[in-house]
């Protein structure tokens, strides 16, 4: 039978970097008997955002975090939006550069993530934060 289900939760960061969120996502998918369908991942927040990324080698998600300190430092000088604090505007650039959602297709009852894909909260700001996540699964259900 088609249904749609949603959820949220939250997720406490401890400043800049990459929290895997894969196992609640994986959770949810199994409390709510998805067969086939869709997960669609939304992080409600402006200066942060989602990626997919290996979740093998923590190198890796330590050359993002570099990249994009290198790609969008906390130091440019014509950047006006700084009301809390340097790297205000630079999170805001860099959620603007990736994306606040992704859409994971469910096959057989399993999220359909490659042998070293996993799901992360990309943090963009300093200081520890919570951060809001809604799921809305659409497809059939045990």
């Amino acid at each position: 039978m088609f249904q749609a289900h949603t959820h949220e939760f939250s997720v406490s960061s401890h400043g800049k970097g990459t929290y895997e969120i894969s196992r609640k996502i994986r959770d949810f998918v199994d409390e709510i008997g998805l067969k086939t369908g869709q997960v669609t991942v939304f992080v409600r927040h402006t200066s942060c955002s989602l990626v997919i990324m290996e979740n093998a080698d923590p190198e890796a998600r330590t050359d993002l975090h570099s990249f994009f300190d290198h790609l969008v430092p906390e130091d440019l000088p014509y950047l006006v939006h700084t009301y809390e604090g340097p790297d205000d505007s630079p999170s805001h650039l860099r959620m603007a550069l990736t994306r606040t959602s992704e859409v994971i297709p469910v096959h057989d009852g399993r999220l359909a993530l490659g042998t070293w894909q996993g799901i992360f909260l990309f943090e963009h700001r300093r200081a520890p934060h919570t951060r809001r996540i809604t799921l809305s699964a659409v497809g059939e259900f045990d």
